[in-house]
């Protein structure tokens, strides 16, 4: 399993705002600038966000985004899910599973690793990231 850069970045992103005072809309371009990330490719990740209602966004003078729950709500898990193809550590468990499965000695190894990822991943929050943070990480 290899997270990629649009999962890191969206993570970076959720948790920028997390940092944030809930009530108040962060601009695309403040969040690209504290990041470090190119406003065009975050804009294509503000959307998936966006449509997945992880995030909602307010056009405008005083616009930008925020979170739609709070932070604690939401798990490392579910954005990488969003952003991700897959979590499987190998191709035999996606989408359809393996032709082998029924006969294959190591198969038992991969499905124990990829619960131990998502059972991981699941258990961190934002609000958790936020904590970790040093106050200079902070918005």
């Amino acid at each position: 399993m290899l997270i990629s850069t649009r999962g890191r970045y969206a993570l970076r992103v959720m948790t920028d705002l997390a940092a944030c005072p809930p009530e108040d809309y962060v601009p695309l371009r403040t969040i690209a600038q504290r990041q470090g990330i190119s406003e065009k490719y975050l804009e294509t990740i503000i959307k998936l966000l966006v449509r997945a209602k992880l995030l909602s966004g307010l056009r405008g003078k005083g616009g930008g985004y925020r979170l739609t729950r709070p932070p604690d709500q939401y798990t490392v898990g579910e954005v990488l899910r969003l952003t991700e193809d897959t979590l499987a550590p190998v191709a035999c468990l996606e989408g359809g599973g393996c032709p082998r499965a029924a006969v294959c000695p190591t198969l038992p190894v991969w499905q124990g690793l990829d619960q131990a990822i998502s059972s991981y991943l699941d258990r961190i929050t934002l609000a958790d990231l936020v904590r970790q943070a040093g106050p200079e990480e902070r918005p």
